[in-house]
């Protein structure tokens, strides 16, 4: 285990952190002191987990930098669906179904058990932010796999409004095969929710630019380029993108088209 950001030796300062962790009610991870996992299955890869049961997340939440021939043959598991997402660089992708070269803001979903191999076939370091969750099953429907380019879709005015703009990446608002979905969210400087949300659905969520302040159940909480955020079901939530020039985004995750299971 070692640092993702390269650090190593004494701090000329104090010890600091801008992380905040409140299991089962949201938490945040900035980039400076996240560690790089070992696992099986990933081949000359750093791999840091985000978002994790251990949080109280219903999902899993990786990143993932796949350095030059880097690869795994088998993200995903019985039961499981999963996202990928490339964040920067080059990787072919392959699951059962489909096989495609995804470069940055492309991504592919699979269906549960449906296992996605990824390889760098660039020169550089990719760097991809992964998903898995186990799938809920609902009779006489059923997901299918997904690949794309975010590039490719139209912003969106989110709930009306002309400063705040919204993708969805799957079908999951016509088709209740997917019980999940991914977005990305883009505020300018200034722009906001429209209110506090609180809503049994979870989020995993990554800065991609930009700064906001986020609210997160009764605090109002600083990020930025490169943080991770996770929201539990419940949790208050909404923000305001700020700075001077640079908008807010951030890819995010959410829970749908499923009942509560009593």
């Amino acid at each position: 285990m070692s640092y993702l950001n390269g650090q190593t030796g004494y701090r000329e300062d104090l010890l600091d952190t801008r992380s905040i962790v409140k299991k089962e009610n949201y938490v945040l991870i900035e980039p400076d002191g996240i560690v790089k996992n070992a696992i099986p299955g990933y081949e000359n890869c750093d791999v840091t987990i985000l978002g994790s049961p251990e949080l109280g997340a219903s999902f899993a939440d990786y990143l993932i930098t796949v350095n030059k021939g880097g690869m795994n043959s088998g993200f995903g598991g019985a039961g499981l669906e999963s996202f990928l997402y490339v964040l920067e660089g080059e990787v072919t992708v392959k699951n059962a179904d489909k096989e495609a070269v995804l470069t940055g803001g492309g991504y592919i979903y699979s269906s549960a058990g449906n296992l996605v191999s990824f390889v760098n076939t660039g020169n550089e370091p990719a760097k991809i932010f992964g998903y898995k969750r186990r799938y809920e099953e609902i009779e006489g429907f059923c997901a299918h796999t997904v690949v794309g380019n975010a590039k490719d879709l139209p912003w969106v005015p989110y709930e009306g409004m002309e400063n705040c703009y919204v993708k969805d990446f799957l079908p999951a608002a016509g088709d209740f095969g997917f019980d999940m979905n991914f977005h990305i969210l883009k505020f300018h400087p200034g722009a906001s929710h429209g209110y506090i949300e609180t809503h049994v659905q979870e989020h995993g969520a990554l800065i991609l630019t930009g700064k906001a302040m986020y609210r997160l159940d009764q605090d109002w909480v600083p990020v930025k380029k490169g943080d991770y955020i996770f929201m539990d079901a419940y949790c208050p939530q909404a923000c305001y993108g700020v700075g001077k020039d640079e908008d807010l985004t951030y890819l995010y995750s959410k829970d749908c088209n499923r009942d509560v299971k009593l």
